[in-house]
C-alpha cells in the first residue's frame, strides 16, 4: 500500500485560488525563476552543409512521459548554433507549445537519456531547470491539472492555440526545498512502478482476452455455425475455405453507393448547434463513442460528410489504421474526419453489425497485413477497402451468428471492460496522487525514507500517460497488490 503520507502541520496562503493553501516552508515561484526557457526552430527538413540530427518532436512529448534514447526519432538537420542551443540534456524538460486543440498543449515529458545528436524539435519548449529545481519535479509538477490550467487559460488562438514566451513563464509552481524535491520524486517514481506494473499485467491479460474473442469471431463469420457444413474454396488467399452456400463479394458491392472520405477541415470549432466532428480519438478502445469531447464544423462544410448510425467509418491511416468503428444510435447529425472512411451497408444484402464483426476477424488482421506489404506504408485507401473480400451468408445466417456471438463472447466483453475500467481508475488515483504531493496536500517525506532500495533507471519508468512498466516475475503479486490501488483511487477519485 501506498500510506504513511499525511498533511504537513503547517500551511499558508499560495496567493492561487486553484491551489489553495501550501506547506509555511515552501515558496510560490514562476517558472522564468527556476528554469532557462528555449523555444525551438528546428524543422523536421534536411539541407545541406547542416549537421544532421535527430529530432524529439512534438508527438514524441505528447506520447510519452519520458525521453530516452531507445525511442525513435525523426532525422534532419540544424545549424551548429541551432545544435548548441536545443540538445538534450538530461534531467531537461519538454511541453507542447501548439496544438489545434487548448488542452494538448503544455503536456511535459522528463529527458531520461540523450545523445549528442538529440535536439529539441518545433512547436516544443524546452525548459532547462537552475539549480533550485530538480528536472523530475518540475516535470511532475506540469503533469498537475492546476499547471496545465494556467497554461489553457494563457493560450493564444481560436482555431489553433499556442503558448508564447510570456505566457510560459508567468506559470507559478509550489517549490519545496531540494531534499524535499527529491523526496517527492522517489515517492512518485515508486507509485508509478507499481501501477505501471499492474496496468502491464491487466493489458496483457485484455490482449489475452481480445484474442480468444477474436478466434470466436473468426470462427463463425468464416464458416458458420455449422461444424458439418461442406466448404469450397473462397477463391482468397487469405481467407481459405468457406460455407458451400455462400457467397463471396467485394465490400464495394456491399454497400450504398461508394465508401467516402470524411472532411478535411482546415479548423474545427466548439459550437454546440453544428455537426460533431467525428475523430478516431472520439471513440474508446472498446469502440464506443466517447462523450468528453466536442468538436463541431460548419453545416456547409459538414453536410456531405454526415454519419447515419449503422455506418461503419474506417481509418485509413495513421496507428489505428484498419481500425473499425460501428456508428452508434445517438451519433444522428455527426460528420466523419478525413482519415475516416464512411461504408453504409445495403440492408438488403448485409447487416451494418455483421459487416463490423467481420472487421474483428483475424481474417480481416490478415487482409490487413497483406494489405500494408502491398502497399509499403500503412495506409488504405477507399479504393483498397472497396475490394476487400468478405464470406456472405443470408441474413437470416447473419442474424443468428450475430445472435450466436452476442451470447458466446458476452463473458469475455465484460471481463475486457472491467479490466480496462480498472486501468482507468488507476489512471484517475495516479492524477490525483501527483497532484496532491507536489502542491504539498500529502507530506511523503516519510514514506520516501521507508522505501526501499530500487535501481534509478528512468527506461523502466512509466512511457507513456497509461502506464507501460514491464511484467516481471512478480506479476502475480502486483496484480494483487494493485488491487489495493483500485480501491484506494474508487475511494479517491
Amino acid at each position: 500500500m501506498l500510506h504513511h503520507s499525511h498533511p504537513y502541520p503547517v500551511y499558508k496562503p499560495s496567493g492561487l485560488p486553484w491551489l489553495g493553501d501550501v506547506p509555511t516552508h515552501w515558496e510560490m515561484r514562476r517558472l522564468r525563476t527556476v528554469a532557462d526557457m528555449r523555444v525551438s526552430n528546428v524543422d523536421k527538413y534536411a539541407r545541406d552543409g547542416e549537421i544532421p540530427v535527430r529530432l524529439c518532436n512534438y508527438v514524441d512529448v505528447y506520447k510519452n512521459d519520458r525521453i530516452r534514447q531507445g525511442m525513435a526519432f525523426m532525422k534532419a538537420t540544424a545549424t551548429h548554433a541551432e545544435v548548441e542551443r536545443f540538445r538534450l540534456e538530461r534531467d531537461d524538460v519538454l511541453i507542447t507549445k501548439d496544438s489545434e486543440t487548448w488542452n494538448d498543449i503544455g503536456v511535459p515529458a522528463l529527458v531520461a537519456g540523450t545523445d549528442d545528436d538529440l535536439v529539441c524539435g518545433y512547436h516544443l519548449a524546452l525548459l532547462r531547470p537552475f539549480k533550485e529545481i530538480l528536472g523530475p519535479y518540475l516535470a511532475r509538477n506540469l503533469q498537475t491539472t492546476g499547471i496545465a490550467y494556467q497554461f489553457h487559460v494563457r493560450a493564444n488562438g481560436v482555431t489553433r492555440f499556442g503558448l508564447t514566451h510570456s505566457s510560459i513563464q508567468f506559470v507559478r509552481i509550489p517549490l519545496p526545498p531540494l531534499a524535499e524535491q527529491r523526496a517527492i520524486v522517489r515517492y512518485l517514481d515508486h507509485a508509478d512502478r507499481r501501477i505501471g506494473r499492474y496496468v502491464a499485467a491487466k493489458r496483457k491479460l485484455i490482449a489475452l482476452m481480445e484474442e480468444e474473442k477474436q478466434a470466436v469471431v473468426s470462427r463463425a463469420v468464416t464458416r458458420g455455425l455449422d461444424p458439418n457444413v461442406r466448404l469450397k474454396s473462397s477463391g482468397v488467399e487469405w481467407l481459405g475455405d468457406v460455407p458451400e452456400h455462400w457467397e463471396v463479394r467485394r465490400l464495394r458491392h456491399l454497400v450504398e453507393g461508394k465508401l467516402i472520405y470524411g472532411a478535411n477541415a482546415a479548423a474545427e470549432y466548439n459550437n454546440p448547434d453544428w455537426p460533431r466532428y467525428l475523430r478516431i480519438t472520439d471513440f474508446d478502445p472498446g469502440g464506443r463513442l466517447r462523450s468528453d469531447s466536442f468538436r463541431s464544423l460548419p453545416p456547409d462544410i459538414a453536410k456531405d460528410y454526415l454519419v447515419q448510425p449503422g455506418d461503419l467509418l474506417l481509418a485509413r491511416s495513421g496507428a489505428t489504421v484498419g481500425k473499425a468503428f460501428l456508428v452508434p444510435p445517438t451519433a444522428r447529425g455527426m460528420c466523419h474526419a478525413g482519415y475516416l472512411i464512411r461504408a453504409r451497408a445495403q440492408r438488403s444484402l448485409i447487416d451494418s453489425r455483421y459487416l463490423f464483426t467481420f472487421t474483428q476477424s483475424a481474417a480481416f488482421a490478415q487482409w490487413k497485413n497483406s494489405t500494408f506489404i502491398i502497399a509499403t506504408i500503412q495506409n488504405i485507401s477507399a479504393e483498397r477497402y472497396a475490394d476487400l473480400s468478405l464470406p456472405v451468408p443470408a441474413l437470416l445466417e447473419q442474424s443468428q451468428i450475430l445472435g450466436f456471438l452476442d451470447k458466446a463472447t458476452a463473458e469475455v466483453e465484460a471481463a475486457i471492460a472491467r479490466a480496462r475500467r480498472q486501468i482507468e481508475l488507476l489512471q484517475e488515483y495516479r492524477t490525483k496522487l501527483i497532484a496532491d504531493v507536489v502542491t504539498g496536500k500529502l507530506d511523503v517525506r516519510e514514506a520516501a525514507a521507508q522505501l526501499p532500495d530500487e535501481a534509478d533507471d528512468q527506461d523502466q519508468m512509466e512511457e507513456s500517460g497509461p502506464l507501460t512498466d514491464g511484467i516481471d516475475e512478480d506479476t502475480y503479486d502486483a496484480e494483487e497488490s494493485a488491487e489495493e490501488l483500485v480501491m484506494e483511487s474508487e475511494v479517491t477519485a
